[in-house]
């Protein structure tokens, strides 16, 4: 690990990352930050004792299908992929702070191309009923209205289908990822990525260069990006594994 300067720490909503993410930065010196904070698309649905449901927020969610919403949040993080290349370009540079990374909107395609050395990359995943029973406990929807609830359940569709995209791109592609379930404790997750992050380090390398076969445009076009709304409608004609959707 003495050579990685860079963790990027990817997954879709409610599975872990920030709370993983910061254990790797403090066990690594280095510095935590979220895709997030570098741009936001219309955020969590539900209202909490510090704020309401923004009127465009509730727009999004409730007028939206899900592959409306899908093509919506991709279209976003490809515009936001340039101003997370600058980052994690300036970041890797020898010398520079160390930083953990994490966010959804590392979508695995473009990551997978990144020359960028000292660099490594994990996906973390949650079953689906995990990662509903989060959502619903943070936007406490037992006590919720009908309309809020409707607002919560469109987000998780979301977030489900988001995460079926993101696991076929990840094995289609060999990348690493890990599975947040089975009552494993923070420490545990902080240490299952570091692992992997080591792991990608190119044996008699000495620049950390991430160790996974990189792929060509053409190779990754069904996957990812460039996003545009063909790509989006050709990701969307995927099931989950690839299977034609019904």
């Amino acid at each position: 690990m003495r050579d990685v300067r860079v963790v990027l720490i990817g997954g879709t909503s409610n599975t872990g990352k920030s709370t993983v993410a910061e254990a790797v930065a403090e066990r690594l010196g280095f510095e935590h930050r979220s895709t997030d904070g570098l741009a936001r698309h219309p955020g969590r649905p539900w209202r909490t004792p510090e704020h309401e449901v923004p009127p465009h927020v509730a727009e999004h969610y409730g007028t939206l299908t899900t592959d409306g919403l899908i093509a919506s949040v991709l279209a976003h993080y490809e515009r936001l992929r340039p101003r997370i290349e600058e980052l994690v370009t300036d970041r890797a540079q020898a010398g520079s702070p160390g930083l953990v990374l994490e966010g959804s909107a590392l979508w695995p395609a473009w990551v997978a191309r990144l020359t960028v050395p000292r660099t490594a990359a994990v996906w973390l995943t949650a079953d689906d009923t995990v990662v509903r029973d989060r959502v619903r406990a943070a936007g406490r929807y037992k006590e919720a209205t009908a309309g809020e609830r409707r607002l919560m359940d469109r987000f998780l569709d979301r977030t489900v289908r988001y995460q079926e995209l993101m696991v076929d791109a990840v094995e289609a592609l060999g990348l690493d990822q890990i599975d947040t379930g089975g009552g494993r404790t923070v420490a545990e997750l902080a240490d299952a990525v570091l692992t992997a992050a080591a792991a990608q380090a190119r044996p008699g390398r000495g620049d950390g260069t991430w160790a996974s076969p990189f792929v060509t445009d053409e190779e990754t076009h069904d996957l990812g990006g460039p996003v545009t709304r063909d790509d989006v409608r050709r990701i969307m004609g995927r099931g989950p594994r690839g299977g034609e959707l019904p």
